[in-house]
């Protein structure tokens, strides 16, 4: 995702002046474009028992990720909106970090992250430039997690080895507060350009159980990880 683009046209539409009918009460606005979620991650150490795996220095990084987003705007009045975010699942690599070397491989996950903003139209709806602003409640929902090879290795040495065939990953869904800044730039009384930035509150437990070859439970291994993500946003609008 170009972010220099994207804070390219959010100054252009701070900036900005024009005439063209823009957005009123009772308007809807679709907005469609490529969204990058970009974690701005911290955790606490990966830990078994209450005690941190391995040399108890290793913890968790998430990787960014592109996708097809999509929100929709209903306009209560001629400067409120309410709108939703969308998005494709979101799929992020988990890699090492703390004392672990960025390239170890940990494991992965897919998440949709819908989020629920009131927005803030200051100017005038006759301004060719819309820029607003927002605030609401962003929910993420994880699945189809997985585990490494290389995490499974550490549980296995850390119970003494040769007793752990297997490692299953579940991360806890997020519930937490979002903000945003975007502009809308018409280009005629329905069509437009856009860019937008969120930010959100991303929180998560994910739980590393170990199972034998016969699919007995051994323990489970429990690391915190705080996601708190900027997303990037271009791409296009329509309103009917």
């Amino acid at each position: 995702m170009p972010r220099k683009l994207t804070l390219g046209l959010l100054a252009a539409g701070l900036l900005a002046t024009g005439s063209v009918q823009a957005y009123q009460a009772g308007d809807f606005i679709i907005r469609a474009g490529a969204v990058t979620v970009d974690p701005n991650e911290s955790s606490s150490r990966v830990g078994l028992a209450g005690t941190g795996l391995a040399d108890e220095g290793w913890k968790v990084g998430v990787d960014s990720d592109t996708q097809l987003g999509l929100s929709g705007t209903w306009m209560m009045t001629d400067s409120f909106g309410l709108s939703l975010l969308a998005a494709t699942p979101f799929q992020h690599n988990l890699y090492g970090a703390g004392s672990l070397p960025r390239s170890v491989d940990l494991g992965s996950t897919k998440h949709l992250p819908p989020t629920l903003t009131l927005q803030y139209y200051p100017l005038h709806s006759s301004h060719r430039i819309q820029p607003y602003i927002g605030v609401g409640v962003n929910y993420t929902v994880f699945f189809e997690e997985e585990t490494s090879d290389t995490l499974t290795a550490a549980v296995d040495n850390y119970l003494g080895g040769g007793k752990v065939s297997s490692t299953k990953m579940d991360l806890d869904d997020s519930f937490g507060v979002a903000a945003e800044i975007g502009v809308d730039i018409r280009l005629n009384d329905q069509f437009g350009i856009n860019a937008g930035i969120w930010w959100a509150d991303i929180d998560t437990t994910a739980k590393i159980a170990a199972y034998d070859a016969a699919g007995n439970k051994l323990g489970t291994a429990k690391v915190d990880v705080d996601i708190d993500p900027m997303v990037y946003m271009v791409g296009f609008t329509y309103n009917f």
